[in-house]
């Protein structure tokens, strides 16, 4: 299996991805900061940015934004989204591992979004994670991420799910199949993307990706552990709502003591 986010993937995760709403999803995030916040947050770290599409939300709206990925193959498309939407402050984008970046840099606020911190499946690389969020972030400054919920996990399970994607002169279709390991909180999605023309297959690859889900009380273990105090745990997107079995992702704020 080749590594989470190679190049064929990344080619096409815009496409996956196209109904999701970040526009949306900034909304939330900006009233999170209006509301947690202590005083105007100007500076945003996006850990596990991707190919942008928070960070360029973000920036059109005035932001300072920094992004970083351990992608090469994803920060080249944000790097290329953004300058295409003609910005005064564009995002900066740089190639890092989120568990060990050093920027030298303080934030007024950290994201970590679309389950990145999900990515990090062992307790050592979770801490790691949200460590460097806190030597990254300004005392008082916010933590926001999200993150599957263990409970709706466990209680919904994954399964098959196959997405049909259009290309330029055919489809793409992607099969992802999950499995859990329940002991160590860990869901194995094996992704197969095929590549159609006319109903005949061009091409093929196929991804690996482990993902975490977490359960209150040890988000709370480790964001002390970081060095940040927890604040809200709600339902994402229905961040007003609390979480539920039914609720297989939420987002969390914490602040940088």
């Amino acid at each position: 299996m080749k590594e989470a986010f190679g190049k064929t993937y990344s080619e096409a995760y815009d496409a996956f991805y196209r109904e999701k709403d970040y526009g949306a999803e900034c909304d939330l995030i900006q009233l999170i900061f209006n509301k947690y916040g202590q005083g105007k947050i100007t500076r945003v770290l996006d850990l596990g940015s991707g190919t942008g599409n928070h960070a360029c939300h973000l920036a059109a709206r005035g932001y300072r934004v920094t992004g970083v990925d351990a992608s090469e193959h994803m920060l080249n498309y944000a790097r290329e989204k953004c300058a295409a939407t003609d910005q005064k402050n564009p995002p900066e984008f740089h190639q890092g591992d989120i568990r060990s970046v050093k920027l030298g840099e303080k934030y007024g606020a950290v994201l970590m979004m679309f389950a990145v911190l999900g990515y990090q499946v062992t307790d050592a690389d979770v801490l790691a994670a949200l460590k460097t969020a806190r030597n990254h972030t300004d005392a008082g400054g916010l933590l926001v991420f999200d993150t599957w919920y263990g409970p709706a996990v466990l209680n919904e399970k994954p399964g098959r799910r196959v997405l049909k994607i259009p290309t330029g002169d055919g489809y793409c279709l992607r099969t992802g199949e999950g499995t859990l390991n329940v002991e160590q909180h860990i869901c194995t999605v094996n992704y197969h993307l095929q590549y159609f023309t006319e109903d005949k297959m061009i091409s093929e690859s196929r991804e690996t990706h482990l993902m975490r889900y977490f359960f209150g009380d040890e988000v709370k273990l480790f964001l002390r552990e970081a060095g940040f105090s927890f604040l809200r745990m709600g339902a994402f997107p229905d961040f007003d709502k609390e979480p539920s079995e039914d609720t297989w992702n939420v987002i969390t704020v914490a602040k940088a003591e």
